[in-house]
């Protein structure tokens, strides 16, 4: 059981480090994706990442979001996060309280009914990042990047994404099936340790080895 009173994000990031188990597989693919970054940073000296799921909507967020926050608490300069989809939805708003009850503040720049645009921050930074659903080729992804896939589904069904360097298949559970059940809060601040988890696991390594 998590608890469901508001944590703070460093606490719930190094917790999640800590708590999750991760197989030696995804191990092992998680430090391939670290290689990757590690390498294309070395040699560009930026690098950007773009999270892709068909809505982005929840598993991409959490990703784009969790390695934002993983940036600043590693001090890595010239590396940034991104998501995008292969439709526009929304960011969902059970991602949105989710990522809220770890102490993210989400303010809202443009509101909309259909897909409201946030800027995203924690406690203890000046910097932040706009969250909204848009596809993975928006202008406000920068190129090039390495591209990680998060559905569930086979990687050979994800689009074919031209614009990438390298392309890596980091699959999660959709926390979609909770929703509207006693079940929802629970399940997207399981799926939110997850993903924070694998995000702390990558970029210790690439702190490790830039």
């Amino acid at each position: 059981m998590i608890n469901t009173k508001n944590i703070n994000t460093k606490v719930f990031f190094e917790e999640a480090k800590k708590e999750v188990v991760l197989t030696n597989d995804r191990k092992t693919l998680l430090t391939k994706i670290a290689t990757s970054i590690t390498n294309e940073y070395l040699d560009r000296d930026k690098i950007n990442l773009n999270f892709i799921c068909t809505h982005n909507s929840r598993r991409s967020q959490f990703a784009q979001v969790w390695s934002f926050f993983a940036i600043e608490y590693f001090n890595l300069a010239n590396i940034y996060s991104y998501s995008g989809g292969t439709e526009t939805t929304s960011f969902h708003r059970n991602t949105v309280k989710s990522l809220q009850k770890t102490g993210f503040e989400f303010n809202v720049v443009d509101f909309s009914h259909q897909n409201p645009r946030y800027l995203i921050s924690f406690n203890n930074t000046k910097k932040s990042i706009l969250g909204f659903s848009k596809t993975y080729d928006n202008p406000q992804n920068s190129y090039p990047y390495i591209a990680i896939t998060t559905c569930d589904n086979a990687d050979e069904n994800c689009p074919f994404i031209p614009d990438a360097i390298k392309r890596f298949h980091l699959p999660y559970s959709d926390p979609k099936k909770s929703d509207n059940t006693d079940l929802t809060q629970e399940t997207y601040l399981q799926t939110s340790k997850q993903i924070a988890a694998e995000v702390y696991f990558i970029f210790e390594l690439v702190k490790n080895n830039i």
